[in-house]
């Protein structure tokens, strides 16, 4: 799939462009246009055009209709998506084929029917001593869209994460601009050429490409013509998109980083939790911003959870790459830096080897490492690689004090069979959501989002549609 913009309904590739690279193998895939602050203009102009067009007096069913029409495109395109997505990030095709793609088309269709769904307030207000009408007024809310929507979605799951925001944005009757991650342009493109297909007018869906400082990113999250930002990305980048807002006083949404926690106590079924934290701590080669990098285990299943955990990773095969060179190096600096901290490397800890065109990649080893304090670098930044620290703690009040003792507050996961202990902790715990027993598994309804550097605002169900309109209250006299 060639990236291209897509601007005011028009595909254009303008410009300079910029490698895209293969993580996999490190060869070059193709070009893609890096938007210049006036293609940036360009977008947000169309997007604003098409407020004041047909987008803007749709009405919920008109716009339910036409999600659901980007879904079935989506669909109908599900095996292009999956190359697409596969190929950009590297990940197992699986992984694509049974997320990626099908949440994207889900996401279309959960808030076109969620548009259905929504109440309106409406509240009589008793007022004694009017002279005119009943003495009564009606109070009623309703909701309009923010305008233009800049999205600017991450690189680790670019097409779910991207449509995670966009449908919901335009559910509500906003325009969009996106702006996805310099490294997977591919399946943002592919998306363009279905929202064209599906008939949406010109200017409701734009996708500008290009890097984030001094760049695409920065031009748009920036810029005079923007009413709202979503982002889904690292803590830092968050931080620099926030400043960039705060000169027009722009409302965020941000989904940021995590240094998530596991807490194993011992009545847990330990072979599950092992099973949980492979999961939580390796899936796409722990590059979701949901994985476990912290597991602190009762001691006196300690040495058993680690034995079991190790021989789980040691048999990992079909891992994916980190998403680039830079990336790679940054988690195999970690890795380093483990050792200089004093950490047992139980398993991995370095760069495999293959034997075929894999070694031109960006690999990294699956990784389990103990015995590290919790002041130590390693314990305590966002690595965002295939990599668990695991220590012991010894009371239910220890477990908690460690938890909570990072600057992140994104997910945390709890093992254990006890019912009274599950809802005892869980609501101590500091991030947006927890789960026992289980990881990533959520209800699209429900809210979702970060405290402390992990975010701010929530998305997921009503709680999307709520960031992406206003309330307007209406109040007349009877």
């Amino acid at each position: 799939m060639k990236a291209e913009h897509y601007v005011g309904g028009v595909f254009r590739s303008d410009g300079r462009t910029f490698p895209l690279i293969d993580p996999v193998n490190g060869a070059e895939l193709g070009a893609v246009p890096e938007a210049t602050r006036g293609v940036v203009d360009d977008a947000v102009s169309a997007a604003r055009a098409a407020l004041k067009g047909p987008w803007g007096t749709a009405s919920a069913e008109e716009r339910a209709a036409a999600l659901r029409r980007v879904a079935d495109g989506v669909q109908a395109r599900f095996e292009e998506f999956v190359a697409a997505e596969v190929a950009d990030t590297g990940r197992p095709r699986a992984f694509a084929e049974t997320v990626d793609v099908p949440r994207a088309a889900g996401n279309f269709r959960a808030y076109a029917d969620l548009l259905y769904g929504r109440p309106e307030r409406a509240y009589t207000t008793q007022v004694p001593g009017w002279s005119t009408g009943t003495g009564q007024a009606l109070n009623y809310t309703v909701r309009r869209p923010l305008g233009v929507v800049a999205v600017i979605s991450p690189w680790n799951l670019p097409l779910l994460l991207s449509t995670w925001k966009i449908a919901p944005a335009l559910a509500c009757g906003n325009t969009v601009v996106l702006k996805p991650s310099e490294e997977t342009p591919s399946t943002a493109t592919l998306l363009a050429r279905v929202i064209d297909e599906a008939g949406l007018p010109e200017g409701v869906f734009n996708l500008v490409h290009g890097h984030g400082a001094g760049a695409a990113g920065e031009f748009l999250t920036g810029h005079p013509g923007v009413d709202a930002i979503a982002f889904t990305g690292e803590s830092a980048t968050g931080a620099a998109i926030m400043r960039n807002a705060a000169e027009h006083v722009t409302p965020v949404s941000f989904e940021l980083g995590g240094k998530n926690p596991a807490l194993v106590f011992a009545d847990a079924d330990l072979d599950a939790a092992v099973d949980g934290t492979v999961r939580s701590a390796f899936t796409h080669s722990g590059q979701i911003c949901l994985c476990t990098e912290r597991v602190y285990v009762e001691r006196p299943v300690f040495d058993e959870f680690v034995g079991k955990l190790a021989g789980r990773v040691r048999e990992l095969e079909d891992y994916g790459p980190m998403i680039s060179a830079e990336h790679r190096d940054k988690v195999l600096s970690y890795y380093r830096l483990a050792r200089e901290e004093g950490a047992t490397v139980v398993t991995g800890g370095g760069a495999p080897a293959f034997g075929d065109e894999r070694d031109g990649g960006f690999y990294v080893e699956p990784t389990v490492l103990t015995g590290l304090p919790e002041s130590a670098r390693t314990v305590r930044e966002e690595i965002f690689g295939p990599v668990c620290h695991v220590a012991p703690f010894d009371t239910e009040d220890e477990a908690l004090r460690l938890a909570n003792d990072s600057p992140y507050g994104l997910a945390s996961t709890i093992w254990t069979t006890s019912l009274s202990r599950a809802h005892r902790v869980a609501p101590r715990i500091e991030t947006g959501i927890v789960w026992v027993n289980c990881w990533n598994l959520r209800d699209l309804r429900t809210p979702f989002g970060g405290v402390k550097a992990s975010g701010i605002g929530r998305e997921g169900g009503e709680y999307s549609l709520d960031f992406f309109s206003e309330p307007v209250n209406v109040c007349i006299q009877i």
